[in-house]
């Protein structure tokens, strides 16, 4: 499946958060929401991300956001590297894949000439009425932060 494109709505899903407690996307509706998919909990990408969000929270609920990352990483993973890093947002587990497929963000990969099926690093950028105001296609996460926080 296609990433979903500017200004289509968003598709609500309901996955298991770190506690496994069930969230569900619509819930945060008439707030700006940063939907961020991410390979696997405890690389380094990914925790550099994390921790990026982590910092910059305050700014985004300043500006009535909320931000939620999904992997297929298992809810005791994520209870693990949220509690690690003192992660202050949603994780949530998509162990099937099932949200990132409908979100286009489960793509062949290629590394050191080997071809695989993962995540695709993206943000979705979802607006008050639910609809995507922007997509990010992230390759580096050192200045990603910035650039949505700048943009919302």
């Amino acid at each position: 499946m296609a990433y979903l494109n500017i200004k289509d709505k968003a598709i609500d899903f309901e996955l298991p958060n770190k506690n496994g407690e069930l969230v569900k996307l619509s819930n945060y509706k008439g707030k700006k929401i940063i939907l961020y998919f991410y390979p696997k909990d405890n690389t380094k990408g990914c925790t550099l991300e994390a921790l990026d969000f982590k910092t910059n929270l305050e700014a985004f609920k300043e500006k009535n956001a909320v931000v939620i990352g999904i992997s297929k990483d298992s809810v005791k993973s994520h209870c693990n590297f949220s509690d690690k890093y003192e992660l202050n947002f949603e994780l949530l587990s998509d162990e099937n894949a099932e949200v990132i497929e409908n979100y286009g963000v489960w793509q062949l990969k290629k590394n050191y000439g080997k071809e695989y099926y993962g995540i695709v690093r993206t943000t979705y950028i979802i607006d008050e009425e639910f609809n995507i105001q922007n997509v990010y296609k992230v390759s580096r996460v050192d200045s990603h932060v910035k650039k949505v926080l700048e943009e919302i």
